[in-house]
């Protein structure tokens, strides 16, 4: 959980809370009934756990609720394997036969799971004309073998693998912007924290004192991160390719800085800044200049991420307990999501911009969960075999 590491000494935070006037609109509490009954698979097995994984997607996505019988949506087609996988998806209108999408699919039959979250996404999109998730991966830390580590997993929390070994302390992992790599930061050279990136052998970032939090912007070129190179925890701009400093863009002599994260457009950044006595949301421009404070409410406000659509997400000290918020950047309008009595931190957006993924932490046990902001109920994703924290979603 991210907020053992704000204050203190100079460690980590993220943030967030807000008003309660709603920004997300629902849209509609309808679901488009949607029959698989007539699709065939072979009697293999990676051709069988492709429908359950499909069907469970769709249920997943929000949009639709699969049924056996009388759906507006009709799903027909085959797939089978044999060493590799074909499938043949088409989609109609029950009612007008009208074909909403068809298409054809070759895949190792090792990848059947893979090719069912692509199908999904592309039934969602075919019909609602939105982006799914499904075909998304998860970045998580896990104490699973007893230290904090790095894992990836599906967005379903199946097909989980363990991606560091540094038998230390793993934190704020972030997926690059194309989707290939995930930076985050370890503890794994003692007490000086630095930021890696997959795929690398040497760290992106090893300032003398705290390196922290690092996230690439949407060109793929700068890094926004927490440094100390000053005294204090500031937030810098730093080379992804040699990792020398840009600029530093804070300077609070009073307070500490943690978990930025970048707005779609690439020119604006939202971080967590104590300055003000207690942790709160701002938004910089990345050429430097004044922050504006955008939550206003909580006694703590941490761990915001800005999703494609706009919004901002972040998890709010509310009563005593953690909660999600999504708040506009523009219109100074958020909203709490409704979730039970557990605490939910470390919000981050999945590509469908309608879901959120995060950790609940209830009974000193943490786990992933997955929330839809238009209020279906709350989806465990990863749970047991040790805790888990700190999500991050591939674009």
């Amino acid at each position: 959980m991210i907020r053992r590491f704000f204050v203190g000494s100079a460690m980590m935070v993220a943030a967030s809370s807000l008003a309660q006037r709603a920004v997300v609109e629902r849209e509609g509490s309808g679901k488009i009934s949607i029959n698989l009954a007539a699709f065939r698979t072979g009697g293999d097995t990676a051709s069988r756990g492709f429908l359950s994984v499909l069907k469970a997607d769709l249920n997943r996505s929000g949009y639709f609720k699969v049924t056996s019988s009388g759906a507006a949506l009709n799903v027909v087609g085959k797939v089978q394997a044999g060493s590799q996988m074909k499938a043949d998806v088409q989609v109609y209108k029950a009612a007008t036969r009208q074909r909403m999408m068809g298409k054809s699919y070759d895949a190792s039959a090792k990848a059947y799971r893979t090719l069912a979250h692509k199908v999904a996404d592309e039934i969602v999109y075919a019909v609602t004309g939105k982006r799914g998730m499904a075909s998304a991966k998860i970045a998580m830390v896990g104490t699973r073998s007893g230290r904090k580590e790095l894992y990836i997993c599906d967005a379903d929390g199946k097909g989980m693998r363990q991606i560091t070994n540094d038998r230390s302390i793993i934190v704020a992992p972030r997926w690059t912007p194309d989707g290939k790599n995930i930076t985050y930061t370890s503890y794994k050279y003692r007490n000086s924290p630095c930021v890696f990136m997959t795929g690398r052998g040497q760290p992106v970032s090893k300032q003398p004192g705290l390196n922290a939090m690092g996230t690439v912007s949407p060109d793929g070129k700068t890094m926004a991160i927490i440094l100390s190179l000053s005294g204090n925890p500031e937030l810098w701009l730093i080379s992804v390719r040699s990792g020398k400093p840009i600029r530093r863009l804070t300077k609070t002599q009073r307070g500490n800085e943690a978990s930025p994260c970048w707005s779609p457009d690439g020119n604006h950044i939202a971080y967590v800044s104590d300055s003000s006595g207690r942790p709160h949301v701002y938004i910089i421009s990345k050429n430097g200049g004044r922050a504006k404070r955008i939550s206003s409410s909580g006694t703590e406000n941490l761990s915001p991420d800005w999703g494609k659509n706009g919004y901002i997400t972040w998890c709010s000290r509310v009563g005593g307990k953690y909660r999600i918020v999504v708040a506009s950047p523009t219109s100074r309008t958020s909203r709490v999501l409704e979730t039970d009595w557990a605490d939910y931190e470390d919000p981050r957006w999945a590509p469908d911009g309608r879901h959120i993924i995060c950790s609940r932490t209830s009974g000193y046990r943490s786990a992933i969960y997955l929330l839809d902001t238009l209020k279906d109920s709350p989806v465990a994703l990863v749970s047991g075999s040790g805790d888990w924290y700190s999500p991050a979603v591939s674009p």
